[in-house]
C-alpha cells in the first residue's frame, strides 16, 4: 500500500505533515504555557527544544516511516524483521493516537459549534456588549456550559466533524489529505497573520509583546524547563505515529532532515504567531490576569475581547474558522495513522479501513462528549471520561512511546538504515547525521523521561 500510495508533491507533502503538527494544542495550549512560565523566557527555552528535541526525534520518525514503508507497527517489522516485538512500540503510538482521536473530535466539534454561533450572532447577544466584567465573564461561562456540555448539539457537531472526516479519507492520501491539506494550511496562515496584523494595532499591544518577546530569566525554574519540553513534544506531533505514517507516503526523494526543519519551523510560526495574537489583545483588555488555560481562553476570553472590538461577529467568526481548520487538520492525521494500520495489517480496501476507524468513534466521542455535560459525575480515578482518555494518551504514553522509539531508532535499528536514510543513499551530504543519530541515542530519551517523570511529581 504504502510503496505504491505517495504525496504528488513536495508543497503537499510540507502542507500535509505541517497540518498533521499544528492544531489546538498550538492555540490553546501554548499562551496558556507561555502564561504559567513566565512569558518571554518559556518562549526563549521552547524554540531551544524545538532545535534540541523536536528536529532530531522528527527525523528519526521520518527516517523510520520511510524506509519501514508501511504502517506504525509493520515499519519495525520490516526494518528489524529479527527483532521481534518491536512493533509493539507502534501499536503504543496508533493506540495513543486514537484514544487522542476520540475526545479530539469532541474538542473539533465545539470549534464548529462556536463558529455556527459566531455567524449567526447567537454568541454576542445585546446583553455582552453592556455587560461588564465580571458579569460579562459569567456570561460567556454560562455559554460554554451551553455550547459544550450540553446533550444533543455537542454531539450533532461531533458527528459533522466525523463525516467531514470520512469524506477526506475516503478520497486517499493525495485526492484527499494532500489536496485537503493545500487548501487549509495556507487559510490557516492567512488568518493568522490577519489576526496578528489586528492584535499588534491594539493600544496596549506594546505590553503583550514586551511579555511575550522580552525574557526574565529570574522566572526560569526547573518546571518551566520541562513544560517547554513537553509542548515542544506535543506540539510537534511526536510518537503519535502520525510522522511515521505521513513518511511512509513520501518519495523517495524527499529531504529528510530539510523537511523536518521546514515543518518544524512552521509549525513555531504558528505558535509564535498565537502568542502575538493573544497576549496584545489581553493586554489592551484588561484580561491579563485571567486563566488563559484550555477552554477557559477559548470559548470565555477570547469571545470578552471580540465583544469589545468593532465587527464583533465577523472577527468571532474568522477566528474559530482558524481554529476549526487546525482542528480539521489534526483529527486527519490522528485517524489516518489508524487507517493505514487496518491497510496494511488487514489488508483492507482503503473504503473499509476508513468505516472500520471512522464508525467507533461514533460511540467513543459521544461516551467523551456526554463526560463533559449530563455523565459528568460519573468519574474514573476523579477524572471525567474526557480527562481521563487526555491524562492516560498525552502524559504517559506519548512520553513513553518517544522513549521506545529514540531507544529503537539510537540502539536498535541498523545505524547504516538510519544513516541511508538521512543522506537518501549517500546523494546528500551526511555532516549532520552524527549529530541528529547522538541527540536521538542519548539526550532525546533523558529529556522526553524527563517530561514523563514530571507528570507524577
Amino acid at each position: 500500500m504504502s510503496q505504491k500510495i505517495k504525496f504528488g508533491s513536495k508543497i503537499g507533502l510540507i502542507a500535509a505533515t505541517v497540518g498533521s503538527a499544528v492544531g489546538l494544542g498550538n492555540v490553546w495550549r501554548f499562551p496558556a504555557e507561555t502564561q504559567a512560565n513566565g512569558g518571554a523566557v518559556f518562549l526563549l527555552i521552547y524554540i531551544c527544544c524545538v532545535f534540541l528535541l523536536g528536529i532530531p526525534v522528527m527525523t528519526a520518525e521520518f527516517s523510520l516511516g520511510r524506509g519501514g514503508a508501511s504502517d506504525a507497527t509493520g515499519v519495525f517489522r520490516n526494518v528489524t524483521p529479527d527483532r521481534k516485538g518491536w512493533w509493539m512500540v507502534g501499536a503504543l503510538a496508533i493506540l495513543a493516537s486514537y484514544l487522542i482521536l476520540s475526545f479530539y473530535m469532541v474538542v473539533s466539534g465545539w470549534t464548529l459549534e462556536y463558529l455556527f454561533q459566531s455567524i449567526t450572532g447567537n454568541l454576542y447577544h445585546a446583553d455582552t456588549s453592556t455587560a461588564s466584567f465580571p458579569a460579562e465573564e459569567q456570561l460567556f461561562t454560562d455559554r460554554m456550559s451551553q455550547y459544550i456540555s450540553g446533550t444533543y448539539r455537542p454531539l450533532v457537531m461531533t458527528y459533522i466533524m466525523l463525516a467531514a472526516n470520512l469524506v477526506v479519507l475516503l478520497k486517499g492520501v493525495q485526492k484527499g489529505i494532500e489536496k485537503m491539506s493545500n487548501i487549509m494550511m495556507p487559510i490557516l496562515f492567512i488568518l493568522l497573520v490577519i489576526f496578528c496584523a489586528v492584535s499588534l494595532s491594539l493600544p496596549k499591544a506594546s505590553e503583550g509583546v514586551a511579555f511575550f518577546l522580552r525574557p526574565d530569566f529570574s522566572a526560569v525554574n526547573a518546571g518551566t524547563v520541562v513544560n517547554a519540553l513537553g509542548q515542544a513534544f506535543f506540539s510537534l506531533s511526536l510518537a503519535m505515529g502520525i510522522l511515521v505514517t505521513y513518511a511512509s507516503y513520501y518519495p523517495a526523494d524527499t529531504k529528510l532532515t530539510r523537511t523536518a526543519v521546514t515543518v518544524s519551523l512552521l509549525d513555531l510560526g504558528v505558535a509564535i504567531l498565537m502568542g502575538l495574537i493573544i497576549f496584545p489583545a489581553v493586554m489592551t483588555f484588561g484580561l491579563a490576569d485571567h486563566n488563559l488555560a484550555g477552554s477557559a481562553l477559548v470559548f470565555v476570553t477570547l469571545p470578552e475581547i471580540f465583544a469589545q472590538m468593532g465587527w464583533t461577529q465577523f472577527w468571532s467568526a474568522l477566528f474559530f474558522l482558524l481554529l476549526a481548520v487546525g482542528a480539521f487538520t489534526s483529527t486527519i492525521s490522528l485517524a489516518e495513522v489508524s487507517v493505514a494500520f487496518m491497510e496494511c495489517r488487514f489488508k483492507m480496501s482503503r473504503v473499509k479501513a476508513v468505516i472500520s476507524v471512522i464508525a467507533p468513534l461514533f460511540v467513543l466521542s459521544s461516551i467523551c462528549s456526554l463526560s463533559v455535560g449530563p455523565w459528568s459525575s460519573f468519574t474514573i480515578c476523579g477524572m471525567t471520561i474526557f480527562d481521563f482518555l487526555d491524562t492516560i494518551a498525552t502524559n504517559i504514553m506519548l512520553p513513553l512511546g518517544g522513549i521506545l522509539l529514540c531507544i529503537y531508532m539510537g540502539w536498535i535499528a541498523p545505524r547504516k538504515f538510519f544513516k541511508d536514510e538521512l543522506t537518501n543513499h549517500g546523494t546528500l551530504t551526511s555532516h549532520v547525521f552524527g549529530l541528529v543519530a547522538f541527540i536521538v541515542k542519548w539526550i532525546a530519551p533523558l529529556l522526553i523521561a524527563l517530561i514523563l517523570i514530571w507528570q507524577f511529581l
